[in-house]
């Protein structure tokens, strides 16, 4: 706008003028501005912003247009534009800088607003009729308002496949290990636990409660544990829940058990890059399962295999009840080439067990109830257990101890109470009945029923109560003792 060609605007500006020339702080004109030219044949672009400064400024500041950084950071051409387009972008830049000017001078404000309004709303249409020709092909995220003297960055922009290409790295990687453990370390353990994980009530991971439970598995001579397993409820943990348990294990206790870490899964990607994180944060090797329902064929299980060997000690685990499909002899004989096969968890049989033990490939068997044949008769190294989260000690016994049949024929009534459902909800409120750990379920487990209870009151007595671990009495919970919970 021309102050001339309106009178009224031009007398009320020179009386404005007038009064505030007779103010001795103001020693500089607010109205004179100060910017470089913007010749309508340069194609506006991202990497020349043009700055301005109003006089009242310092010569060192630079003031950005909320209207012109709006427009820098919206829309914006790779390549040049049209001269009518670059015309019209001027004319914005023009009306952006008449509102920033007077919106920057306090004493234009009560005045000119409604033209300001106006200019305003006209910039943001003019944008928007040309947004779909100037928008850029790729996202644009906000930008600081860059100075003169701002250093830019080219960072290379890198294509989302990048997470599927083979061995791409994420940022915890397979070689930052704290604790660097052969395959034949792993190989040689005969009791290892899958570690129940307890929960306070509001869901979260009871962590005094696991130390205690990792004290007694240590005290009572538990070689190692799977963290996060089946037992574990890795399956209703977050991947930073998983990972965080497993960091703490290693923190705690990693230099009197070993800890695996439960990084398995039915995507190939998922699991690779859990088991970088797991051994980044210092597992001393991981448990992998098949993938699960959405099943592959038996070069597809080779293939994810091969995918995760390379990257430290690897437990395979076979158990077609829970995954649906049995991992044969061929799969496991194919990648016991990898160095870091440390062995198989098996629970189709004993059978399976001693084929492998026969092409010397070490074998734990996943079956509480056939771990003691397995171990003396079959060929298997040992066992890794549930029930020896109750009597750790007894169950040290049973694979150290040479032949013990009535020591197996004592404890396999407990181990038929604690899968008489879906495990782990027998251990859960065993543990819970043991005074052990809150009576926490997350859903979907529930406790066991009530009848169920009192026979395990009765098993412990049978048993022995300082043959399980904890020192409190064993209790017959009510249900409203437990705590279901569905959100955490």
């Amino acid at each position: 706008m021309n102050p001339d060609s309106n009178g009224n605007w031009a007398q009320n500006y020179k009386s404005r003028q007038q009064g505030h020339a007779s103010n001795k702080t103001l020693k500089t004109k607010p109205h004179k501005l100060k910017q470089p030219p913007l010749p309508s044949s340069t194609p506006l672009s991202l990497s020349h912003p043009v700055h301005y400064r109003p006089a009242t400024s310092s010569p060192d500041s630079d003031v950005m247009s909320p209207n012109y950084q709006l427009l820098r950071t919206s829309a914006v051409s790779q390549t040049s534009v049209s001269t009518s387009t670059t015309t019209t972008i001027s004319t914005i830049i023009t009306i952006s800088r008449f509102t920033h000017f007077h919106l920057q001078s306090p004493k234009y404000i009560d005045c000119y607003w409604s033209q300001i309004q106006v200019l305003s709303r006209i910039s943001m249409a003019i944008l928007k009729s040309y947004g779909v020709r100037l928008r850029e092909p790729t996202p644009q995220f906000p930008r600081p308002n860059l100075c003169d003297n701002y250093k830019r960055r080219n960072v290379k922009w890198r294509s989302p496949q990048a997470a599927v290409i083979p061995n791409f790295h994420l940022p915890m990687r397979s070689f930052e290990v704290k604790n660097r453990t052969s395959a034949d370390d792993i190989k040689s353990l005969r009791l290892i636990t899958a570690i129940k994980t307890p929960y306070l009530p509001d869901g979260r991971f009871d962590l005094e409660a696991y130390d205690d439970l990792m004290h007694m598995q240590i005290e009572n001579g538990a070689e190692a544990v799977i963290v996060g397993g089946t037992t574990g409820e890795g399956q209703l943990m977050s991947w930073d829940e998983h990972i965080m348990l497993i960091g703490h294990t290693v923190n705690c206790f990693g230099g009197s058990i070993k800890v695996i870490g439960n990084t398995g899964s039915n995507s190939t990607r998922e699991a690779i890059h859990a088991t970088e994180q797991g051994f980044a944060v210092g597992m001393h090797a991981a448990l992998h399962i098949n993938p699960y329902y959405g099943k592959t064929s038996l070069d597809g299980l080779i293939s994810h295999f091969d995918s995760v060997l390379p990257m430290g000690p690897t437990i395979i685990y076979n158990v077609p009840s829970r995954t649906g499909q049995d991992i044969p002899p061929r799969v496991i004989n194919n990648v016991a080439q990898s160095p870091n096969l440390a062995g198989i968890k098996e629970c189709v049989g004993n059978d399976r067990i001693e084929q492998y033990t026969g092409n010397r490939i070490v074998v734990w068997s996943g079956n509480d109830d056939q771990c003691h044949d397995a171990r003396w008769s079959h060929g298997a190294t040992g066992v890794i257990s549930v029930t020896s989260n109750l009597v750790p000690g007894l169950m040290r016994e049973l694979m150290f101890g040479g032949k013990n049949p009535s020591l197996n024929a004592k404890l396999l009534p407990l181990i038929e109470w604690l899968f008489q459902e879906p495990n782990p909800v027998g251990l859960n409120t065993a543990l819970a009945q043991l005074g052990v750990v809150r009576p926490v379920f997350r859903l979907p487990y529930v406790p066991l029923p009530l009848e169920k209870r009192i026979e395990f009151v009765n098993l412990v007595k049978e048993i022995g109560r300082e043959n399980f671990v904890g020192k409190n009495d064993v209790q017959v919970l009510d249900d409203d003792d437990f705590i279901l919970v569905g959100r955490y």
